[in-house]
Order: structure tokens, then C-alpha cells, then sequence
């Protein structure tokens, strides 16, 4: 699937949706910073490795700032595909429901075409093999 079978700002998948995918949702309660890993990497277009995102996930999540890089991720994927900041606010969600919001960041990846478990390289690799002209992901258009 890709973001042209999604209408633009809406969630595909609700906040509480985690039972949707079983697995996923077992993965983000016992390691959130696998999850958020997979998640940040595609988000910064491979930038950022999913080791070095979870690791510093881990970092922060062990000095009860975890919330702070969650926020600023779930953000940046709202930005990306225009979705609401609701019902919650990002804050919220970082600091009471990281796991629900994690969750639903990565199967909103997943239903817009891209697979987090891949990393951004796998998904580049699988987008060209089925004649992908555009990224599900909208990629940066910074010139200087």
C-alpha cells in the first residue's frame, strides 16, 4: 500500500489499536527501543541507524526523559503525512501511552507501504524491486 490509498490527514490506525498485530504489540511492551528504533529510522531516512536510535531511546527512557525523543518523532510523523494531534497531544501520548503511540506510529508506517522492520536501506531495496516511482514516505527536498 502506498500513501496515495490513504486519505491525506487521517490515521489509519487508531492509538488503542495495538492487538491489531499481536506480535508488534508484545515487541513494544518488553522493548520499546526496538520499536522506536525501527521507527526512527525510517522517519530520518536512514540518518539514523535503529541501533543508534534505540540505544539513545534506552538512554533517555533511563533517566524518565524517554518521552521527550518519543514526542518529537510521533511529531515529525504527524508533520510527514498531515495528521491531527488528536484525540491526544503528542506529550501525552509520549508520557502515558508510549507503548499504544509507538505501536501506532509503526503500523501507520506499515499501512502507508513502508516496513520498519526492514530499516530504511531494505525498504529503498524493496520500493525499487516493485517499480516504486515514489517513496510511500515523503522524502526531504532540501537543495542549497
Amino acid at each position: 500500500m502506498t500513501t496515495n490509498n490513504w486519505p491525506i490527514g487521517q490515521w489509519t490506525t487508531d492509538l488503542f489499536d495495538c492487538w491489531d498485530d499481536p506480535s508488534l504489540c508484545v515487541k513494544t511492551c518488553f522493548c520499546p527501543c526496538v520499536t522506536i528504533g525501527e521507527v526512527v529510522e525510517m522517519l530520518d531516512q536512514g540518518t539514523t541507524s535503529k541501533g543508534h536510535a534505540c540505544l539513545l531511546a534506552y538512554a533517555m527512557g533511563s533517566i524518565h526523559c524517554g518521552w521527550i525523543y518519543g514526542r518529537r518523532y510521533r511529531r515529525k510523523l504527524r508533520e510527514m503525512f498531515k495528521l491531527p494531534e488528536s484525540p491526544y497531544s503528542d506529550t501525552l501520548i509520549s508520557c502515558c501511552c508510549c507503548v499504544c503511540g509507538i505501536s501506532q506510529e509503526y503500523r501507520e508506517l506499515k499501512n502507508r507501504g513502508a516496513d520498519p522492520s526492514l530499516g530504511w536501506e531494505g525498504n529503498a531495496e524493496k520500493w525499487k524491486r516493485e517499480g516504486v516511482k515514489v517513496p510511500p514516505i515523503p522524502t526531504s527536498s532540501m537543495t542549497r
